[in-house]
């Protein structure tokens, strides 16, 4: 992580026009080709932006930059915070497949919001703005790299779909999903093209549309 980085700085910057309870807001999922959309809504203690964070989470960061194994510690570190309030967001491939994956996406950050009590007075969000969120925001592109905020909810939210999709893996072996997660490798793809898809593939989505017309052929 650069240290030179203040990743609280925008969290400082809303305490000085008194929005004191923000919620970081990011999203794990969009592009697989299986499995759902998963956001979270994060909102850390107000004091840590002077304080720092605690031991347990100094290495918290953008998920994608993280190995497998520190997420997950960090995931159980962001659970054992009892100061911590977050929510999590899951939409399913059938919806993905009825409103498209930027709505699905959209309605996940909402479901996410809607959890936390007390609500948030405005989101960070990772990203571009997003025109359906409930409360205020601030649209902060790479905004998981930029702030602790949403790299804890980062955390959350890729952790939650991974183990998601590690169960799909028990029920479908035959796609290895605990491996790719539902992204289009071309083991991924293989396994398409030889069984099929099945009930959690996006059949919105280009390849799975390809496999299902080719079945329709045949």
């Amino acid at each position: 992580m650069d240290s030179d980085l203040d990743r609280f700085n925008f969290e400082r910057e809303h305490h000085t026009r008194a929005l004191i309870r923000l919620a970081g807001v990011d999203e794990a999922g969009r592009g697989p080709l299986a499995g759902p959309v998963v956001a979270a809504a994060a909102v850390l203690p107000a004091e840590w932006v002077e304080t720092g964070l605690p031991e347990s989470l100094q290495r918290l960061n953008d998920s994608k930059k993280l190995t497998e194994k520190i997420r997950e510690q960090l995931f159980a570190a962001l659970h054992a915070e009892t100061e911590i309030h977050f929510g999590i967001g899951v939409i399913e491939a059938i919806v993905i497949d009825e409103i498209n994956i930027l709505q699905a996406t959209h309605r996940a950050m909402n479901t996410a919001l809607a959890q936390l009590s007390p609500p948030a007075a405005h989101a960070l969000v990772d990203g571009l703005r997003v025109p359906t969120l409930a409360i205020p925001q601030t649209a902060i592109v790479k905004g998981d790299q930029k702030s602790f905020s949403i790299a804890a909810a980062s955390i959350l939210a890729k952790v939650t779909r991974d183990r998601i999709m590690r169960e799909h893996d028990i029920r479908w072996p035959e796609y290895a999903f605990a491996k790719h997660k539902g992204y289009g490798t071309a083991a991924h793809l293989a396994a398409l093209r030889a069984h099929g898809s099945c009930s959690i593939h996006r059949r919105s989505f280009a390849p799975v549309f390809a496999v299902q017309q080719k079945e329709a052929r045949q």
